[in-house]
């Protein structure tokens, strides 16, 4: 599926949606490999089987097959520490957060691209996945290495329109199954 087969998928009741959209996909503030590889990681994410395949086909053309493999490691390493992260975070009993979370999650030492574009595919993830132990984590790698605050943010608002992508689709197959 292209990019502009998933546009015509978003129904009329969600054309920001679809503007956003076509902001985000022209939005060429962030290097390739790492736009790229931030709509994989975030279409992955998403859970939605239309928009991963659209944007992986993107991906795929742009993209080193270790970068895309690094994009969809980020998308499954996170869904696991996402809930696990999460849960040490909120419950009340702090007990959790002294064990060892006994995950295995080898991908984050040697993801096989640039840490910097890993750490920013993973905050975006978890920012899809609600997570802010995860999310105050990977920021803070990322001021760390100098990342701007400003990349930082067009990551974030590239999840938040990429699930909204996800949510417009889904809800128009569920207005269209009623119909």
């Amino acid at each position: 599926m292209s990019i502009d087969e998933l546009k015509g998928r978003i129904p009329d009741f969600a054309k920001d949606v679809r503007l956003n959209l076509s902001s985000m996909v022209l939005d060429e503030s962030l290097g390739e490999q790492t736009r790229y590889g931030l709509f994989l990681a975030c279409a992955v994410a998403t859970r939605n089987s239309r928009v991963m395949s659209a944007f992986e086909a993107l991906a795929v053309e742009k993209m080193t097959p270790a970068a895309v493999a690094a994009a969809k490691a980020v998308a499954t390493v996170m869904a696991m520490n996402n809930i696990y992260y999460r849960f040490v975070h909120l419950t009340s009993n702090k007990e959790y957060g002294d064990m060892p979370s006994r995950l295995r999650m080898n991908v984050i030492g040697g993801p096989g691209v640039d840490k910097a574009d890993f750490e920013l595919w993973s905050l975006a993830v978890s920012a899809i996945n609600g997570c802010g132990a995860c999310i105050d984590s990977h920021e803070k790698v990322l001021q760390d290495t100098s990342v701007a605050a400003t990349t930082i943010q067009t990551a974030v608002r590239f999840a938040a329109i990429m699930q909204s992508v996800a949510v417009a689709i889904e809800a128009g197959n569920a207005t269209m199954s009623v119909a």
